[in-house]
């Protein structure tokens, strides 16, 4: 038997098959998620909202802390009270459906790169997008943004295909789609969705579709589509000028859905107020878009140095227009970006696979290879300094790290685009598998409210217990039991701060410990927490205790 070329491997696979694979494992990834527990506040703020809503039986009206809930609208907590209606009260079913519209998102954004630039931009856009670090980060805290990232990509979808055959069909998905953005964000999610198709529209000078009056159509669709969400502010708010909202009678509802919750946070003149840097979205791309951030900055710069040969504007648009909206506005956090990573991942798709000379293939490989290194480098650092109680359990990834690169190695020749793009995307698929299964489980045990919760299930079942002088989100949500709240002494289990211990002390009340909490927001991680050596010092502590009046 003559021996095989150099060149010919046995059992070599397309590259379209080792995508299949990648693909797979970036699924895996994102339902990795579903065991780890609810972040506080936010995630476990909405989660409290959804259960709420099936436990009241009521869909119409927002309820937390105790009283009327006036600032997201509803469409995230319909999907995630639906979810607890169809499977109960769990991590998994009310970070489940967020997930889906993620992974609905990356199917659009393969179906939107595969109709502007072909198969191989389609593939690679599915996996920059889906190994961005921000958005993997964001499946544990899930707030509206996993479920805004698949609407508006699908919605820009749906547009884009009405403009190139008979319409209707997609203008309504299109409609559809946008209103479900609508009532997920408000209306400034028309921001994104209005600049990718009208963008393009108007720098390649198609006038006649500009102004056709199909967008009329779909401008109404939209209006029909979103009245559920008018219908239940009106009810709840607009119907009752009595009801005291941020701290006022007479408060409308839907004044703070078309304004106050959109214009008034941009302008900051809103209830709800924050402290904008016009640069601080340049700095939060350089970590939440990992490991692609140079490759980005490298797209963008290099889609305006060549303006007039590009064959589409959908995804400049909308992602730049969004981009300066959110830096110009006064209320800023790094999650608001991941709605525009599909726009961006098409971008930086197209762009690496545009690179053909010699310097810039070399740029390619000693920008990517560097921040694997960096990558690899900060997965070990972080394990040294934290020290997870599973001990030595880093082994896994590390073992599988080592495996899948010896497949990558097989499959590639070490030189090649594929080779450097595939690695790049096992790295962040290894180290972001440590961070759901591993690091994230492990730091959990200081979220005093689920932990708190889960004993009170196991030793106090069934029993209420009322936060005391503070809140825990996350207690609400996985106590099976109800939690009243108060600021005034009172009698039974209560689960408190050392500072309302000493209050109800105090006011004459005493106490049996049930249990010590340690306390830390996972979700705004330090270095104190971070590294052993000084954790201690970073925490706090909270108390469950059985309270009773002492008699005179």
């Amino acid at each position: 038997m003559l021996p095989l070329p150099a060149t010919v491997r046995p059992f070599a696979f397309s590259e379209k098959q080792i995508w299949v694979f990648i693909v797979f494992l970036l699924a895996l990834l994102q339902f990795s998620a579903l065991q780890v527990p609810i972040l506080e506040p936010d995630g476990a703020l909405y989660a409290g909202i959804a259960k709420t809503m099936v436990l009241k039986h009521d869909y119409l009206n927002l309820y937390a802390d105790g009283h009327e809930w006036l600032d997201k609208p509803h469409f995230p907590f319909w999907m995630a009270a639906l979810s607890f209606q169809l499977f109960g009260f769990h991590t998994w079913s009310y970070k489940l459906p967020a997930i889906l519209f993620l992974l609905m998102g990356a199917w659009y954004t393969y179906r939107f790169a595969l109709s502007l630039y072909g198969n191989t931009t389609a593939r690679w856009a599915v996996c920059i997008l889906l190994t961005a670090e921000h958005l993997v980060i964001s499946n544990n805290d899930v707030r509206a943004e996993p479920y805004l990232t698949g609407l508006i990509i699908a919605a820009v979808y749906h547009f884009y295909q009405s403009v190139l055959r008979p319409w209707w069909y997609h203008l309504l998905l299109g409609a559809l789609f946008t209103a479900c953005a609508i009532m997920t964000k408000g209306i400034f999610a028309l921001v994104p969705i209005g600049a990718a198709i009208g963008g393009h529209l108007l720098f390649t000078r198609q006038w006649k579709l500009v102004f056709s009056w199909q967008w009329l159509v779909a401008l109404a669709f939209t209006a029909l589509f979103i009245m559920p969400e008018l219908y239940a502010l009106y009810q709840q708010f607009d119907l009752h000028p009595e009801k005291i909202v941020f701290g006022h009678t007479g408060v409308s509802g839907l004044r703070f859905f078309f304004w106050d919750s959109q214009f008034g946070r941009f302008m900051n003149t809103g209830p709800i107020k924050g402290a904008g840097d016009p640069f601080f979205f340049f700095h939060t791309l350089l970590w939440a878009f990992l490991p692609w951030p140079v490759m980005l900055y490298a797209a963008v710069i290099m889609f305006f140095r060549k303006w007039k040969q590009q064959p589409e504007y959908y995804c400049i648009c909308g992602a730049l227009a969004t981009f300066i909206l959110f830096s110009l506005s006064r209320f800023q956090l790094p999650h608001y970006l991941n709605i525009i990573f599909p726009f961006f991942a098409i971008l930086t798709a197209h762009y690496i696979l545009s690179l053909h000379t010699a310097k810039g293939l070399r740029f390619f490989r000693t920008t990517q290879y560097t921040i694997i290194i960096l990558l690899a480098i900060a997965g070990v650092v972080l394990d040294l300094l934290y020290k997870p109680a599973m001990g030595y359990a880093w082994l896994v990834p590390i073992a599988a790290l080592i495996v899948l690169y010896m497949l990558l190695h097989y499959w590639f020749d070490k030189s090649t685009k594929e080779a450097v793009f595939y690695r790049t995307v096992a790295m962040s698929i290894l180290l972001n598998l440590y961070i759901n299964t591993i690091l994230y489980p492990d730091m959990m045990q200081y979220q005093s409210g689920s932990e708190a919760a889960r004993y009170a299930n196991a030793t106090i079942p069934g029993v209420p217990v009322t936060l005391y002088q503070h809140n825990s989100y996350s207690f609400e949500y996985y106590l099976n039991a109800p939690v009243p709240r108060t600021d005034t002494a009172v009698a039974g289990v209560v689960f408190t701060t050392p500072e309302g211990l000493t209050s109800l002390r105090e006011q004459g009340y005493d106490y049996t410990l049930l249990h010590r909490f340690p306390h830390f927001y996972i979700s705004k991680l330090d270095m104190p927490f971070v590294r052993k050596a000084t954790r201690a010092s970073a925490l706090g502590e909270k108390m469950l205790v059985r309270v009773k009046k002492v008699s005179p």
